[in-house]
């Protein structure tokens, strides 16, 4: 418990900082080319940095401008690394939770409206808020650009002022690439405490809004088939309203570098959020075992929370020596971690895609995944393109990382059919061609591409 003074002074330092921060300058779009269509990508939280959705929005808009359309970026904070050619509109919002004073209180002035009083409402009562804030915010910021742009793409907002956009008229295609109603299972899957379950479900409050929304999307992209299944059955999105578009990797950065060479035990794993889903606590407890039958460490890109499961994990198996984290890097430098690892690690509890698996497959690097929601689908074959194993299964994880550091055959087989199934399947420029494609059905009232038929097969 913080005591008056101390939440007094972070509060003022906080307020001091926020004065220093200044809302980048808008872009200008390219136009589009004959026959291109004009897009308003709208992303609530844009960075690359805090997950695979800002990364996402990155490759996506390029490649889509690449293709002759002009799309026009609009975001809250972090702000997204975008591409030339691709316009930017920052749309700010309150940004509670940022560096390095996450869970603020604003300066009364930085409460320019009423979405600003709700986003800070639902922190204060353990919620997230920033969905339904950005959601508001964007209604009103386009609600005088109707004849700017042919389309609204929204990735994974699922605010209720979505809706609000429907009902202006905005033609709406969302991406969503996997309900979070599994976030929140596989959250509360070992929670036992009561006090911690409540909070959890408070946390994930958003989601009764998200699903009203989701049930009156009229065109939703999703990234896997086991995705596809997922949104329908427990968003309740009819499925002839979802249509399949793998993302992609950028196979001219992540690639098997001249020069670089894997280290002897060198495992890496990628991930952005310190929560369960990503099995990381797993994947920890696999290195320890392996830790007392070779030399082995563990990169790990991204930052754990300070106290954090991981933290904490990491404390208790005494593998402060062993695990390396690493963040705010390029994607060269990114592409170059791969290269050094000799054993790429999934360990996800579910995974409605998998950015990084993609990614170090792209690199060459063997891979080991488990078989959570879409891996399978991404990263392959067991023993053909990838190992495979059961989530949440440390003795299953060491075992086929010992496997593949004990066979140099084999990583090196493994890595070429990795590399090979992304160049045929993974790259963003077909991630682009398809979403195009979906607008213009969406445009001319036709079903969505690779949708199932009402009344057809299930897919």
């Amino acid at each position: 418990m913080k005591s008056p003074r101390q939440f007094w002074r972070e509060t003022t330092a906080s307020w001091a900082r926020s004065q220093e921060i200044s809302v980048p300058e808008p872009i200008v779009p390219r136009p589009p080319e004959p026959g291109g269509l004009r897009i308003a990508f709208l992303i609530y939280r844009g960075n690359p940095h805090c997950g695979g959705q800002g990364v996402y929005t990155r490759h996506l808009t390029r490649e889509l401008v690449a293709l002759g359309h002009s799309v026009e970026v609009f975001a809250g904070q972090p702000w997204p690394e975008l591409d030339p050619g691709v316009g930017f509109t920052p749309v700010p919002g309150l940004d509670l939770y940022r560096d390095p004073d996450p869970f603020r209180v604003p300066h009364p002035r930085e409460f320019h409206d009423l979405a600003a009083l709700l986003e800070f409402g639902i922190m204060l009562s353990a919620g997230f808020g920033e969905p339904l804030a950005f959601s508001r915010r964007i209604r009103k910021v386009l609600a005088g650009r109707r004849d700017e742009f042919d389309l609204v793409h929204d990735n994974q907002c699922l605010g209720s002022g979505m809706l609000g956009l429907i009902e202006d008229g905005w033609p709406l295609l969302t991406t969503l690439h996997h309900p979070s109603t599994v976030d929140r299972q596989l959250a509360l899957d070992p929670t036992t405490n009561a006090w911690q379950r409540f909070t959890t479900n408070r946390w994930f409050g958003f989601l009764r809004m998200q699903v009203k929304v989701a049930r009156r999307l009229p065109a939703v992209v999703t990234v896997s088939e086991s995705s596809r299944r997922d949104i329908s059955a427990q968003l309740g999105v009819r499925p002839e309203r979802v249509s399949v578009v793998p993302v992609g990797v950028d196979h001219n950065v992540f690639e098997p570098i001249e020069g670089v060479t894997p280290l002897p035990g060198r495992l890496m794993v990628t991930s952005s959020s310190d929560v369960p889903l990503k099995g990381l606590v797993p994947l920890l407890e696999a290195v320890a075992k392996l830790r007392t039958e070779r030399d082995v460490e563990l990169v790990v890109i991204g930052r754990p929370r300070a106290g954090g499961r991981v933290d904490r994990a990491i404390k208790r198996l005494a593998l402060e020596d062993t695990v390396r984290c690493i963040s705010g890097i390029s994607d060269r430098e990114l592409a170059t971690l791969y290269g050094e690892a000799q054993v790429a690690i999934i360990p996800s509890l579910y995974e409605g895609f998998s950015l990084p698996a993609v990614e170090a497959m792209a690199c060459g690097v063997p891979v080991v995944a488990t078989t959570g929601g879409a891996l399978p689908e991404v990263v392959g074959a067991d023993g053909e393109t990838a190992l495979l194993v059961a989530p949440d299964d440390p003795g299953a994880l060491a075992a086929a990382i010992g496997r593949l550091l004990d066979d140099e055959a084999l990583r090196t087989r493994l890595g070429a059919a990795g590399r090979q199934r992304v160049l045929s399947r993974f790259t963003w420029g077909v991630t682009a061609e398809g979403t195009a494609a979906c607008y213009e059905a969406m445009l001319a009232g036709r079903p969505l591409p690779g949708a199932p038929v009402p009344g057809g097969p299930p897919c």
